[in-house]
């Protein structure tokens, strides 16, 4: 981990990120669709992160990022999914009911019958679930790697 890779994997691996990162975010919010949801989608987007890891200096990517916030984004995934299903309490239902199917607003559309168009305000909770799922492995995910790369590095450093 003492040298960072040539500066043509560095690029490639800054473009490729961004890719990597919107196609995780398909992934989630298409997950009431199609094969895929929030861990899926979660997974993915981290690899993008452990993309820059490998291709950077861990220290670098450490500037750029803290680990603090993925924890943030681990706990407020957490925070998302519980508030989602506690929500329906106060409005009468049990919790994690799909208090937001067929209601007409956000991600409350009816599907109509027969094959679905692929809409994605349809699905009710379903989807902020997804995004909440997203958020967590995301986080997850990525102190996971972040921990073992820094235990790796301190290993080096003791050779």
């Amino acid at each position: 981990m003492s040298d960072s890779m040539s500066k043509i994997i560095r690029t490639t691996a800054d473009v490729m990120f961004m890719f990597i990162v919107v196609f995780g975010f398909y992934i989630v919010l298409h997950g009431h669709l199609t094969p895929g949801g929030g861990f899926q989608g979660g997974a993915v987007i981290a690899t993008g992160f452990i993309l820059l890891i490998v291709a950077h200096k861990l220290d670098d990517f450490l500037g750029w990022f803290k680990k603090k916030a993925f924890q943030n984004f681990e706990m407020s995934g957490l925070v998302l999914f519980i508030g989602t299903a506690l929500a329906a309490i106060p409005l009468g239902y049990l919790f994690f009911r799909n208090f937001l199917c067929g209601t007409g607003g956000l991600f409350g559309q009816v599907v109509p019958y027969g094959i679905n168009p692929g809409f994605l305000n349809t699905a009710g909770t379903i989807p902020i679930m997804n995004i909440a799922v997203g958020i967590e492995v995301l986080g997850g995910l990525s102190i996971i790697i972040l921990y073992m790369t820094s235990g790796i590095s301190n290993h080096e450093e003791g050779e």
